[in-house]
């Protein structure tokens, strides 16, 4: 959960909170976690141990501003946004120092937790000006923090490493988990159980929020194997990851006019992916086939069947439609209101979580630079809309097998017969001849219909040439793996 905090000066820009202690100078403190794609990288590949690493990193920035307003004695209405590996926190000009010293203890001890991959960062600036200016100052300490040799992640080798088991048995214990304790003693090391300061975990106002549903084995006492998933897929037993990013989130929190505003769109947006995730994934048709890594400010990770994740997408990305609609209808522009998402499909079912996390985040990137508002499927980086073309493609295509008894061979044969160049243009007969060959030549009216419709909708209404479209290809291949048991 992520706190609004008081009102701002509309002159100034100066962010009040009016239930917390007089302060005669207020500081703004802006800290972020880098290297979280290393350390995510860095475990041992076991699922176990990669989603306690991406839970430990969701809780580490909800619960390290707390532990600050907790050690200084202050109200917690001060806390401004967390989670995302960010946080922005209100302290009094007194609190500088000690502040510095609390981040600098809980920075050493992230490196040894992380074996020097991640590092945290943090800048400080009063909180007086135009919103503008404020975010220019603490955008520019951060950035010149961040090129410094310290943000390169080298660890120092003389900290004594963590307990190999450390993030599988906290991913473990976090399942059931109703709180999360901290102690001074080791500022990063987070445990279940009794410690100085807890939080509530759960939906609460004043929880943390962490989305965190496990598909479960067969007699629900244990987490689910990415290849247990898999075998739960319609047609190839497969599994893989979906990860998903917001278009331009960063440009809209910089187009904001007051920090308020800031305030205010990063709790909706840690809202609605901590909340939406979890609900979506309790569904009756995700619920034993897809398991949570994490929710971010702007982005999320799953892991489960291929084709949940691919109906999960859909979903996901229609609620966050519908969200925009309703809460940023005064904000202009597109910045935020949209998201990519890219899918990676396990090579082989023992293959490690890490890797296929790794793909999916390469194919995310390659539509990110492709375009906006995408989907990276199957090998082709295609629009939303193009995702529901191929999608009703794919409906036709296995509506071939199931209702007139085709061979389900022929989704590979069509995947052959067809040239990405203009080379194939010229000679559609050829390529009616092949159809027939490998759809057959009933006479049904209803199969003729149905067989015009398909290619059609394949090649499009261009009869002279007769190059498959991107969500063509898609939907083959979707196809192919839907019916490749039948």
């Amino acid at each position: 959960m992520i706190f609004a905090v008081g009102a701002t000066c509309p002159t100034t820009g100066v962010l009040h909170c009016p239930f917390a202690p007089r302060m005669s100078v207020q500081i703004l403190l802006q800290g972020k976690i880098l290297g979280t794609e290393p350390f995510l990288l860095a475990g041992s590949g076991d699922e176990l141990d990669f989603a306690g690493r991406a839970q430990w990193l969701s809780l580490l920035s909800e619960v390290l501003p707390r532990a600050i307003l907790a050690e200084l004695g202050l109200a917690k209405i001060l806390l401004g946004s967390s989670g995302g590996e960010q946080f922005l926190i209100v302290l009094p000009e007194e609190a500088r120092a000690r502040a510095g010293e609390f981040l600098t203890a809980a920075c050493a001890d992230m490196r040894r937790l992380s074996g020097g991959t991640l590092n945290l960062i943090w800048a400080i600036t009063e909180n007086l000006g135009d919103c503008s200016v404020v975010r220019k100052r603490l955008n520019d300490e951060m950035q010149r923090k961040q090129g410094t040799p310290l943000a390169s992640g080298v660890w120092e080798p003389t900290l004594e490493a963590p307990e190999p088991a450390y993030f599988a048995q906290l991913g473990e214990q976090l399942r059931h988990a109703n709180s999360i304790a901290w102690t001074p003693e080791s500022p990063a090391t987070l445990t279940v159980g009794a410690g100085k300061y807890t939080w509530s975990v759960g939906n609460n106002a004043d929880a943390i929020s962490l989305a965190r549903h496990t598909a479960l084995t067969d007699d629900d006492n244990a987490v689910a194997e990415p290849a247990v998933l898999g075998k739960r897929a319609e047609g190839r037993p497969v599994w893989g990851v979906l990860r998903g990013d917001v278009d331009d989130f960063g440009v809209r929190l910089r187009r904001v006019t007051t920090i308020e505003e800031h305030v205010q769109i990063s709790v909706m947006y840690k809202q609605f992916f901590a909340g939406e995730l979890e609900v979506l994934a309790s569904l009756p048709e995700f619920w034993r086939k897809v398991t949570l890594l994490y929710a971010g400010g702007d982005d999320f990770a799953i892991y489960g069947a291929w084709d949940s994740l691919i109906a999960f997408a859909r979903e996901l990305k229609r609620l966050l439609h519908r969200f925009c609609e309703e809460n940023l209808k005064d904000f202009p522009g597109q910045e935020g209101k949209t998201i990519t998402m890219a899918l990676a499909l396990a090579p082989a079912p023992d293959a490690r979580i890490d890797s296929v996390f790794e793909r999916a985040g390469e194919k995310l990137g390659i539509a990110k630079a492709t375009d906006k508002d995408c989907f990276y499927l199957l090998g082709r980086t295609l629009e939303w809309k193009q995702v529901s073309d191929a999608a009703e493609v794919k409906d036709e295509l296995t509506r071939m097998v199931t209702a007139f008894g085709v061979a389900p061979e022929y989704i590979r044969e069509l995947c052959g017969i067809y040239r990405e160049t203009k080379k194939a243009a010229g000679r559609p007969w050829r390529f009616h001849r092949r159809m027939n060959r490998i759809l057959g030549s009933s006479r049904s009216r209803e199969y003729q219909k149905a067989r015009t419709s398909l290619v059609t909708d394949l090649t499009g209404r261009n009869r002279a040439n007769l190059k498959l479209r991107p969500s063509g290809r898609v939907a083959l291949e979707w196809a192919r793996l839907t019916t490749e048991n039948r």
